[in-house]
């Protein structure tokens, strides 16, 4: 597929936090960001986030056919409310990670997609990085980058996106592409939405704790939380990635808690394992720009706020839209791919040389 400038690609994202379908369009040559098109999002009925949760962790060869037609099924009818799209990017439902291990599993077929769309879809974006020994994630860093320079930003920052797991992007925006040497650091900084999550499902029945209202009428148990932050994850090099469930035992660990101190607790574990991974910030950020659902969480936020020495502000004080910055990604990505340009480096997820992971998929005649 021959791409000579700027195009409307369409990138779809389905987190870990098990929300919805996130779908939306950008302007871009996969290098520079020309514009900003329109969205849309599906939230997943009752139904469909128990079936994708009864997935979560499970592999190929597995029995998959119930979750594989809720992402299908959701992808497409989301998908099909944005016409005019160049390129799709489709990340699928990540159901287990495991670096150094089986890789990474995301659920979805982007070539039974692309025929039901008629649009070129790229998918598989992970697999070429594990291969060359990377972690397979992140995988937003590269995006990140762009935004930093379509934010003429002239000093180093850092993207933090709060969704089923943390993941914080380091950037240096005075370098000349983001594969170059010093311009991103990016890994995993522990849980986010997803044990709250789980936590308030299991309880109340609850999807999320809304505006993080539960949590600040608790008290967090520091035995816990210190506990939490003495796990050899946090004492690892980065690039890391985590999966979802890796710190599931947190949620157990709260369960003699009432529903007000459970909600503190695992929100101010999300905030100090931020912060145990500042450190590792080549220099400082002058600011951390937070994305994903968890800057809606007011009370963490706050916490946030408090645990880290910059400034911590939602991505909307920047004109960017934090729901949908995600799906924008892999819009991104999905354009470096079609023009074999790289989507991972070293810094981002351990790769050992910058590597274009994608497969593109044809609609066929």
């Amino acid at each position: 597929m021959k791409i000579k400038g700027p195009v409307r690609a369409l990138g779809a994202m389905s987190g870990t936090s098990l929300d919805g379908v996130d779908a939306a369009v950008l302007v871009t040559d996969g290098v520079t960001i020309s514009g900003f098109g329109e969205s849309a999002y599906r939230e997943y009925s009752d139904r469909e986030r128990a079936v994708l949760r009864a997935a979560l962790g499970r592999w190929p060869g597995e029995d998959l056919a119930a979750a594989e037609g809720v992402i299908a099924k959701a992808h497409e009818i989301t998908l099909a409310e944005i016409e005019g799209a160049d390129l799709i990017g489709f990340h699928g439902q990540t159901l287990a990670h495991e670096p150094g291990g089986r890789g990474s599993h995301q659920l979805g077929d982007g070539a039974t997609l692309a025929a039901a769309l008629g649009v070129p879809v790229v998918w598989d974006f992970r697999s070429a990085d594990i291969e060359l020994g990377g972690q397979g994630a992140p995988l937003a860093p590269f995006y990140h980058w762009a935004l930093a320079r379509w934010m003429k930003a002239d000093a180093p920052l850092a993207f933090l996106n709060l969704g089923g797991v943390g993941n914080l992007t380091w950037i240096d925006p005075r370098k000349d592409a983001p594969e170059a040497d010093g311009a991103l650091l990016a890994f995993d900084t522990g849980p986010a939405n997803a044990p709250l999550s789980d936590m308030m499902q299991r309880r109340l029945g609850q999807p999320y704790d809304a505006g993080g209202k539960l949590a600040a009428k608790g008290q967090a148990d520091e035995a816990i939380v210190t506990r939490f932050l003495a796990r050899p994850y946090f004492f690892r090099m980065p690039p890391k990635s985590l999966d979802r469930d890796d710190f599931a035992g947190l949620v157990a660990e709260c369960d003699t808690l009432s529903d007000a101190d459970a909600a503190a607790t695992l929100s101010a574990a999300i905030a100090l394992s931020v912060g145990e991974g500042m450190p590792h910030c080549p220099e400082p950020p002058s600011t951390i720009w937070v994305t994903g659902g968890g800057r809606h969480n007011r009370t963490l936020m706050k916490m946030l706020g408090a645990t880290l020495a910059c400034p911590v502000r939602p991505v909307e004080d920047a004109g960017l839209d934090g729901d949908m910055l995600e799906a924008q990604a892999f819009a991104y990505l999905a354009v470096r791919v079609a023009r074999g340009l790289p989507t991972s480096c070293s810094g981002t997820t351990g790769v050992r040389a910058a590597v274009s992971g994608g497969t593109l998929s044809h609609p066929k005649p």
